[in-house]
């Protein structure tokens, strides 16, 4: 995943607006604990996934588009 910038779509089922948020998380039955999954969001969509995630305890954080990093991907 490469930083902010055009083209970061909403990860939410048939969205195609253009995501601020990313919605961090992992399946610990599934992933190690360095491992990272990426959700983008955005406004309409955030608090959606983010329950989802957090429901189910896989939710790690929420933060901007911005914030993402190389290891993110």
């Amino acid at each position: 995943m490469t930083p902010a910038g055009p083209g970061l779509v909403c990860s939410a089922k048939g969205c195609r607006q253009q995501a601020e948020r990313a919605v961090v998380w992992r399946n610990p039955r599934l992933h190690t604990a360095g491992r990272r999954k990426v959700w983008l969001a955005c406004p309409a969509h955030e608090g959606h996934l983010r329950d989802f995630l957090q429901l189910r305890g896989f939710l790690l954080e929420v933060v901007g588009v911005d914030e993402l990093t190389e290891a993110d991907g």
